[in-house]
């Protein structure tokens, strides 16, 4: 399994299950989509999807969140950008990188236990995330099974 994680040789070469390319497809697209909205929609991302009250905040420290969370758009815009790259040439780290996206959705759900939120709403966004990290951890599990006929050293011990 640890060879799968990280290849001997980083090409275009997928050794796992073929579903596993097309579920980060979708895992990308929607994941690129997030990110854009929330910089070019930050507003109405924050106090619909987030369900983050804004209008309780003084005028400056809305534009503060705002501005906040269209920075974190653009961060979170960085790691699709980089599946697409993975998705188009790089093959083999296609298991690397949904390990990538799991630590962080996974990582951002500790955070959030740690440091707590007050939400108005905001459950379409809860229920998108949550059947976003159900395709990632079933691509995940896809691309470190072996497909039929890979040799030995390929398949999961």
């Amino acid at each position: 399994m640890l060879s799968r994680l990280f290849p001997e040789a980083i090409d275009n070469r997928f050794r796992g299950r073929a579903p596993a390319i097309w579920l980060l497809l979708p895992v990308l697209g929607l994941r690129t989509a997030i990110g854009v909205n929330s910089i070019l929609f930050t507003r109405e991302v924050a106090t619909s999807a987030d369900g983050i009250a804004l209008d309780t905040f003084g005028p400056a420290g809305a534009q503060a969140a705002v501005s906040l969370f269209a920075l974190l758009g653009f961060a979170q815009l960085m790691l699709p950008l980089l599946g697409w790259v993975v998705l188009i040439r790089y093959r083999a780290m296609i298991p690397l990188f949904y390990l990538f996206l799991l630590i962080q959705q996974l990582g951002a759900k500790l955070v959030l236990i740690y440091r707590p939120m007050s939400r108005s709403g905001g459950e379409a966004g809860s229920v998108l995330v949550l059947a976003l990290l159900v395709v990632t951890v079933a691509g995940f599990l896809l691309s470190l099974w072996a497909k039929p006929g890979a040799s030995g050293q390929d398949r999961i011990a």
